[in-house]
């Protein structure tokens, strides 16, 4: 069962700390290189306040973005701004997410997000409590993969694991953490690799943040996961 009210409660406890983290940068640091090939610090910040207002959108039945095009334009537009209004605009629409979804609702509605993917109503505030962890550590200011929450951590874990599950690219695999386990790849194909790791390292290998090299494989060498 999703607790939509409790991960409200969670993206506004990692907001806050993204701002607090943010607040000690200075101009010149926000146009260094973030851990994001071609972007800047400034492209992160940006890129989390339009997500936020196109969550808005989601949430009130509006497409996510016009386009594509139109996404990029945005980010690309508001990436250069000084320090102070990045942090006004993460801020800001950050206040507009939390608002639209204190409104009552239907959370078991079903939502469209981009590129045609629907999900749960009640999920939406998940989706953006991920956007805004991971983003803060995309930063590079000190807030690591080791530094998530567990719970988040765990969630974020078998919520990747669910995305690759079925996926024709991805050979069958059984994940581990040493605690928890979770199943991925396609079904029916090969046989199984088992791959093991500290639960930072498997998200960020999942994520996209980490190449793979602290994990340990049995059965095959380690999948190549398609890009998210």
């Amino acid at each position: 069962m999703i607790d939509h009210a409790h991960d409200l409660a969670s993206v506004r406890d990692a907001t806050d700390r993204l701002l607090t983290g943010v607040g000690k940068l200075d101009n010149a640091s926000v146009t260094e290189s973030s851990r994001l090939p071609g972007w800047i610090r400034g492209h992160v910040l940006a890129h989390l306040a339009r997500n936020a207002d196109a969550l808005v959108n989601v949430l009130e039945g509006r497409p996510m973005y016009v386009s594509g095009e139109a996404r990029d334009a945005d980010i690309e537009r508001d990436a250069p701004r000084p320090l102070d209004a990045h942090l006004a605009d993460v801020r800001e629409s950050a206040a507009r997410f939390q608002d639209v979804s204190a409104a009552p609702a239907d959370w078991s509605r079903t939502v469209e997000l981009r590129n045609g993917i629907t999900d749960s109503a009640s999920r939406v505030p998940f989706r953006r409590w991920a956007e805004v962890e991971l983003h803060h550590v995309d930063l590079g200011i000190g807030y690591e993969l080791e530094d998530l929450p567990a719970e988040f951590t765990e969630r974020e874990t078998g919520f990747l694991a669910a995305r690759f599950t079925g996926h024709p690219d991805v050979p069958p695999a059984r994940l581990s953490d040493g605690t928890r386990a979770w199943s991925t790849g396609r079904e029916g194909g090969g046989p199984e690799v088992t791959v093991t790791g500290p639960p930072a390292d498997l998200l960020g290998w999942l994520a996209g943040r980490r190449e793979g090299s602290a994990l340990s494989v049995q059965g095959g060498p380690l999948p190549s996961l398609p890009p998210l």
